[in-house]
């Protein structure tokens, strides 16, 4: 995890329900994309942590929303960092192919929510917080870069609680050498 003077940070949890199987020769694009697009938010300005799964360098392999779902897990020191690199990287051609990759989503497939500097959210709390989207809308517990709220007015949402380690998580993050946890 990158050190930080904020006090809260902001995570965020996309799911992607798959149109093939990742092994399917129709999304050898996306799975060739992960690597680069992964190194990339490594070492994007204001990156902390991604999920990954245990012995791999993602999270596709991990299945919490359904065996057709993959998930992002990530944690930013800004929500501009995140939109930086969400929207100014070459993360922006996978969000151009998405269609070639993922279903068209009916409801909220992206959340974001503020967390206290140094906690790791676990995949748990990220599906909890798109339900709670999902059932109620943006608020400052959940919300979305259309409708977003800032550290101070959701600080009543933000849970004070202990940082985990990364082998807390679901699945884990690694270390990089620059000593940041990887992200999916």
């Amino acid at each position: 995890m990158t050190s930080s003077a904020h006090a809260a940070h902001l995570a965020e949890l996309n799911v992607a329900t798959l149109r093939y199987p990742l092994d399917d020769p129709r999304m050898s694009p996306f799975v060739e994309m992960l690597d680069p697009v992964n190194a990339a938010a490594d070492g994007a300005p204001g990156f902390v942590w991604r999920l990954v799964e245990e012995g791999t360098g993602d999270a596709t392999g991990l299945r919490p929303a359904g065996e057709d779902v993959i998930v992002n897990l990530t944690v930013w020191e800004t929500q501009e960092a995140l939109w930086g690199f969400t929207y100014r990287s070459g993360h922006l051609e996978v969000m151009r192919r998405r269609r070639e990759w993922f279903e068209r989503h009916i409801e909220a497939h992206l959340v974001l929510w503020w967390v206290p500097a140094g906690h790791l959210p676990t995949v748990d709390e990220a599906l909890e917080r798109l339900a709670d989207l999902r059932a109620h809308g943006p608020s400052p517990r959940a919300f979305t870069f259309a409708s977003p709220y800032t550290a101070a007015e959701a600080a009543q949402h933000i849970q004070a609680a202990p940082p985990l380690q990364p082998e807390q998580a679901v699945g884990s993050s690694r270390r990089t050498p620059a000593g940041d946890a990887a992200a999916v």
